[in-house]
């Protein structure tokens, strides 16, 4: 999570994925690079080691769909 100040008011951001991960998602090593580098800067990152409940669930839910 990080903050991301929008002039007075700080908003969080929040990722289901590391930054290790990221570059599985970006396909461009560079453009992960930059998307991290932007926001990750004078930023404060909390990583909690957890996997968050609602990822869980819906990756359950998905499973347990048939095949179509």
């Amino acid at each position: 999570m990080c903050s991301v100040d929008r002039g007075r008011v700080k908003s969080p951001r929040v990722t289901n994925s590391a930054f290790a991960a990221w570059d599985k998602i970006f396909a461009d090593p560079g453009l992960c690079s930059a998307i991290a580098d932007r926001i990750t800067f004078r930023r404060t990152l909390i990583q909690t080691g957890t996997e968050s409940h609602r990822y869980q669930t819906t990756e359950l839910e998905r499973q347990a769909e048939p095949a179509q």
